[in-house]
C-alpha cells in the first residue's frame, strides 16, 4: 500500500512537471487577454483615432469583452500621432502593462517606427494601418506584424487604372501629404496611371499640419484632366473647401482617407463628384456591413469610415486566431501561426485573406461622392475583387523594384 501511494504521488509530480496537471492548466487560462491599443487623440490625425476607438470598443462590446472564452482587458495608449510617441507607448504597453497582443497604430510612419521593437519583443501587432511597401513584413523579416488592411498603394493602384481606362484621363496633377502614407499612395497611383498611358505632369507635397492650401492650389496647372489628392485626417476636408473657392474644374481623385466617411459628414458641395478608391465604404451592400453601419450609428451617432472598419477588422483577425487555438494565446508559436492563417469570410469589408507576406488580399471599391437623402455618401461605382498588394504586376518583379517613396517611381512627364 505504501509503495502504491508513493507511486501515485510520483505520478502527480511528474504530470505537474510536464505541464499535464489539469488544475494548473485551468488556472493558467484564467488570466485575461491584455490587448494594447495604439490610437491618436490630438492633432490632425485625431479624427481617425476617434474612429479607431469606436471600432474596437464596438467589437468588444458585442462580445461582452470575451474572446474564445477568455476575458479581455483593453489598454489604450495615445501616441500623439508621431513616430517617437508610438515607439514610447509601445514599449510601455509591453514592458509595463505586459500586453499579449497590440492593435494599432494609426499612421504608417508610426508603424515603421515600432517595427524593430515588435520583432524584438515578439508581441504580435495586428495593425489597421496602411502597410508601408518597404516595411519589414513585406520582406518576410517580421512575422509578428499582421496587416488587417492593405498597403497605402493597394487602393491607389486601382484608382490609377480607373482614371486612365474608365475616366479617360490623360494628364493629372498630384498633391499629397508629405509623409510616408502620402508618398506611397501617390506613388501607387503614379505607377499604374503612367503604365496605362497617362501622364503625371505635376507633383506637389504639402506638410501634414499645413494650415492653408492656397499656395499649393494656386500652383496646380489649369490644363489637367484630374487632380490626385492624397490626404489623411482632416486635411482632405480643408483641401476640398479651398479647391472649390479657387473654382478649379479638374475632377478630384482621392486616396481612401481624403473623403472618408469620418470627415465627409463635415463637407458640403465641394466633395460632390470626387472619385476615390478604398477597401471600405459605408455603402457596401452586404448584410454584414449593413449591420455594422447600423451598430456604429446607434452607438456613436456617426457613420463608420476607413479607420472604424479597419480596426473592427483587426479585432476579427484576433478573434479568428484565438478560436483556432481555443483561447490559448499563451502558446505563442501556435497563436502566431493562427494569426497568419486567419481567413475572414465575413465582416464589414468583405472576404479577406493574407498573402505570403502577411498583407491582405481583399476587395477594392471605386467610390464617387453623391448626395443621398440629403447626406453625402461614397456611392460604389465599381467593385474589384481579390486585389493583392502587387496589383497586376508579377510579385517577384514588383519586390525587385525600389520601394515606393517620395521620389520613386520617378514621374516621367513632369512639366
Amino acid at each position: 500500500m505504501f509503495r502504491r501511494s508513493l507511486c501515485a504521488a510520483c505520478a502527480v509530480v511528474a504530470a505537474a512537471s510536464a505541464g499535464l496537471f489539469w488544475p494548473v492548466a485551468s488556472f493558467g487560462q484564467s488570466e485575461p487577454l491584455r490587448i494594447g491599443f495604439l490610437t491618436v487623440r490630438s492633432g490632425p490625425l485625431a479624427a481617425g483615432g476617434r474612429q479607431m476607438e469606436e471600432g474596437i470598443q464596438l467589437f468588444l462590446k458585442e462580445r461582452n469583452n470575451m474572446l474564445a472564452g477568455r476575458k479581455v482587458e483593453l489598454i489604450i495608449a495615445d501616441t500623439g500621432g508621431n513616430p517617437a510617441g508610438a515607439k514610447g507607448k509601445t514599449q510601455e504597453l509591453v514592458e509595463r502593462n505586459n500586453v499579449h497582443v497590440i492593435i494599432g497604430p494609426l499612421a504608417t510612419f508610426e508603424a515603421i517606427a515600432i517595427d524593430d521593437y515588435i520583432l524584438q519583443s515578439k508581441v504580435p501587432l495586428i495593425t489597421p494601418t496602411s502597410a508601408a511597401q518597404n516595411d519589414l513584413a513585406q520582406q518576410k523579416k517580421n512575422d509578428y506584424v499582421i496587416h488587417a488592411v492593405g498597403t497605402a498603394a493597394q487602393p491607389t493602384h486601382v484608382l490609377g487604372q480607373y482614371a486612365a481606362k474608365k475616366l479617360g484621363m490623360k494628364r493629372v496633377a498630384m498633391i499629397a501629404d508629405d509623409f510616408a502614407y502620402g508618398h506611397e499612395g501617390a506613388a501607387g497611383f503614379l505607377k499604374v496611371f503612367e503604365d496605362n498611358g497617362g501622364h503625371v505632369v505635376q507633383k506637389l507635397w504639402s506638410p501634414l499640419n499645413v494650415a492653408d492650401y492656397g499656395t499649393f492650389i494656386a500652383q496646380i496647372k489649369p490644363n489637367v484632366d484630374g487632380v490626385y489628392a492624397g490626404f489623411a485626417g482632416t486635411n482632405g476636408l480643408k483641401f476640398l473647401k479651398q479647391y472649390k473657392e479657387y473654382q478649379l474644374k479638374p475632377t478630384v481623385l482621392g486616396n481612401p482617407t481624403s473623403v472618408d466617411e469620418g470627415v465627409l459628414r463635415n463637407m458640403g458641395d465641394e466633395a460632390l463628384g470626387v472619385y476615390s478608391a478604398s477597401w471600405y465604404s459605408a455603402g457596401i451592400d452586404t448584410p454584414d456591413n449593413q449591420r455594422f453601419v447600423k451598430a456604429i450609428q446607434a452607438e456613436y451617432k456617426v457613420t463608420p469610415g476607413f479607420y472604424t472598419a479597419g480596426t473592427y477588422t483587426a479585432g476579427l483577425f484576433l478573434e479568428e486566431a484565438l478560436k483556432a487555438v481555443k483561447g490559448r494565446f499563451e502558446d505563442k508559436p501556435a497563436f502566431l501561426r493562427a494569426l497568419h492563417s486567419a481567413h475572414l469570410t465575413s465582416g464589414p469589408m468583405g472576404p479577406i485573406r493574407l498573402d505570403d507576406y502577411a498583407k491582405p488580399v481583399l476587395n477594392m471599391y471605386i467610390r464617387k461622392v453623391e448626395r443621398k437623402d440629403g447626406q453625402l455618401v461614397n456611392a460604389i461605382v465599381e467593385t474589384i475583387p481579390n486585389v493583392t498588394q502587387f496589383w497586376t504586376y508579377d510579385a517577384k518583379a514588383f519586390l525587385a523594384m525600389p520601394p515606393y517613396s517620395r521620389e520613386m517611381p520617378p514621374a516621367r512627364y513632369l512639366e
